[in-house]
């Protein structure tokens, strides 16, 4: 390991601690290596405070350490314009910062490699792509919003050993608390969460962050009739449009991750539009018994050929978590060659 990297590895920690907050801004961390060797670390603020270049300049100061001559490394490529706050390139070189490394180049028409090339201009060293990989899946709901203009959709889905979504017996909870809890974290990463009327209808859920601390998604109801208005759902968008509709409205409005948490119906609807892009599959260690329950899909017609990457797998409790991307560009490309 490089020093490069492992200092984006700090920096990747500390981009995480500002999940929550920085939304609809990309979470980022940086951390800054004064030339008198002292370390300092910094994560993007809420909207409207500072960036993670300028928290780890403030950190320094604040402790008496001079900057000029020192080390940035930060996980996404600092901005170079004027929104909120002022551009974060100008105040690195002010601060005399001579290199700077990162991970990868901000997407964004207003920056997408504007900040490397005034960097370079001012004289200071940039190394790009360092842990790149690491940090495009960290940032992959932030970078598909903006190649896009819609969110990143993460399907949950939790089921039996037997692939049924209903739980033997009855029981409401396929799953344990620690799989549950982790649900509830998932919805808290996400800016919005949809549903369709027949969970609703069936489960009367609240679709909250109750087991974590965390902000609670917006709720979209996928329905074509009216909710009852005592619906725990409630206040939510009732929608009839198409999920394309749903998808270019919700990227407009600046939601970076959208959570569909339905059952088969919905889950399967957005798999046939091909909109998933993200899969987080709860297995619990029970059989359902009932060839008649629901499975993972609602199976109405042959499949065209899917690929996904297992990118994740551990144990929540007794209960096991899998976590899969879509591998929509590798195959469109494998389609490609084959023509």
């Amino acid at each position: 390991m490089t020093d490069h990297e492992a200092l984006m590895r700090r920096a990747i920690a500390m981009a995480e601690t500002a999940r929550l907050r920085a939304r609809p801004n990309p979470w980022v961390g940086a951390v800054l290596v004064c030339a008198g060797g002292s370390v300092h670390e910094g994560a993007t603020q809420a909207p409207g405070g500072a960036h993670a270049e300028i928290e780890c300049l403030r950190a320094a100061r604040e402790t008496g350490h001079d900057t000029r001559g020192a080390h940035l490394v930060v996980t996404l490529e600092p901005c170079s314009h004027t929104g909120r706050t002022g551009p974060c390139t100008e105040a690195i070189i002010a601060a005399g910062i001579t290199s700077v490394a990162l991970a990868i180049v901000d997407p964004d028409d207003k920056v997408s490699g504007r900040g490397i090339d005034q960097l370079r201009a001012a004289g200071i060293t940039v190394t790009t792509d360092v842990l790149a990989d690491d940090v495009s899946r960290q940032l992959a709901p932030y970078l598909h919003h903006r190649r896009t203009g819609r969110p990143y959709v993460v399907a949950k889905m939790a089921c039996t050993l037997d692939w049924r979504t209903i739980a033997p017996d009855g029981q409401r909870w396929i799953t344990e608390v620690d799989a549950r809890r982790e649900v509830h974290r998932l919805r808290a990463e996400s800016d919005t969460i949809v549903v369709g009327a027949g969970t609703v209808r069936a489960d009367d859920p609240e679709l909250t962050t109750r087991l974590v601390d965390g902000p609670s998604p917006r709720r979209v109801v996928l329905t074509n009739t009216p909710l009852s208005p005592t619906a725990n759902v409630r206040p939510c968008l009732e929608w009839s449009g198409t999920l394309d509709d749903l998808l270019d409205r919700l990227g407009s409005e600046g939601v970076l991750q959208l959570m569909v948490e339905g059952g088969p119906e919905t889950v399967t609807s957005f798999h046939r539009a091909g909109l998933i892009d993200r899969w987080v599959l709860h297995v619990a260690p029970v059989v359902s018994g009932d060839p008649d329950a629901p499975g993972l899909f609602a199976d109405d017609g042959a499949h065209e050929l899917e690929r996904f990457e297992l990118i994740s797998h551990r144990q929540l409790g007794p209960d096991l978590e899998m976590i899969f991307e879509t591998m929509r560009d590798e195959l469109s490309r494998e389609k490609a060659g084959a023509q």
